[in-house]
């Protein structure tokens, strides 16, 4: 059997790094484990973060007769590879052998240019960077992981495991991947995708006192039913001023900015209270759960319940509301 070749760059996060080493050799059933490789342009102890090494044994060679080639991290989103690597990964490509980027290994098979005419994802804090670098490639920011025909990316860290487990998949079966799942007490498939752990901040104060007095008292009456009119009207504007003005100071509309604080407030009364969801939507100023429930799986990727489920602090974990 082939083995599954990991591309070890310098400084690499060992949880980056042992992933596909625990779910393609030590949580693997013994029909379904692969050999792992670690290789690198020069072979040695190669130092990784927290002052560690990793052993590597094999040169880039190894990508040519690979079964699969992993590249679990890069080290810098402005760090071009060198030409050894660029071309031990195009050559892996040219013969048809699947190579995934984990995390900000994406960046590497992006400056190889096998992400071009792709779809790709990335971590969500490098999408800016990914998106200007490589403009021939679509990135799907939400994605936890894209497969595009035998190149695979992932999203940052955790979801390396949701990546290597569908690879797993690929190969051994979907109950072969759920047996590696369950033993890292791991879910098989995360519902939705990784917009769900973004930090979207809510500007609260700008240069504009006009719309800093409106974003206080907007926040302190979070809870009622405000139109655009109505915000016009508390700021002593028209509504087509208080639009240019809002997003010259904010940069998003009123309506937006609105929106996005209310959803914000819901996430923190669902993390960190026992309220039932009908009184979470009340108390954010949504006319309905229903209405707050659209509102949030389109803005989140998952629904109010399955966020409190999986973000709500210790001291809330008895559940309370239902969807």
């Amino acid at each position: 059997m082939k083995p599954v070749a990991i591309l070890v760059s310098r400084n690499i996060s060992p949880f980056l790094l042992s992933i596909p080493q625990i779910i393609f050799d030590r949580l693997a059933p013994e029909s379904a484990r692969r050999k792992i490789v670690l290789c690198a342009p020069e072979p040695g102890r190669i130092p990784v973060e927290g002052g560690l090494f990793a052993d590597v044994q094999a040169d880039l060679s190894v990508l040519d007769e690979a079964e699969l080639v992993i590249a679990p991290y890069w080290p810098h989103e402005n760090e071009v590879p060198s030409p050894a690597v660029t071309a031990a990964l195009q050559r892996a490509h040219e013969k048809k052998i699947e190579i995934a980027g984990l995390c900000l290994g994406a960046f590497l098979l992006g400056y190889a240019g096998l992400l071009d005419n792709r779809r790709a994802t990335t971590h969500w804090v490098s999408a800016d960077a990914f998106e200007a670098l490589f403009p021939k490639c679509r990135l799907e920011r939400d994605a936890l992981y894209v497969d595009d025909d035998g190149i695979v990316t992932s999203a940052g860290a955790a979801a390396g495991i949701d990546c290597c487990l569908h690879l797993l998949r690929k190969r051994a079966g979907a109950a072969v991947a759920n047996q590696v799942a369950r033993m890292m007490v791991s879910p098989p498939f995360r519902e939705g995708g990784q917009s769900q752990y973004i930090e979207e901040p809510v500007p609260r104060s700008t240069s504009d006192a006009r719309i800093n007095a409106l974003i206080v008292w907007l926040s302190a009456h979070m809870d009622e039913p405000v139109t655009v009119e109505a915000m016009a009207v508390r700021a002593a504007m028209s509504v087509r001023t208080l639009h240019r003005a809002f997003v010259r100071a904010v940069g998003m509309t009123p309506g937006q900015w609105l929106i996005t604080a209310r959803l914000k407030q819901s996430q923190t009364l669902l993390e960190t209270t026992r309220a039932s969801i009908e009184s979470v939507a009340e108390a954010c100023g949504f006319d309905s759960a229903i209405t707050f429930r659209q509102r949030f799986k389109e803005r989140f990727g998952v629904s109010p319940s399955d966020w409190r489920c999986t973000f709500r602090s210790p001291e809330h974990q008895t559940q309370a509301g239902t969807e």
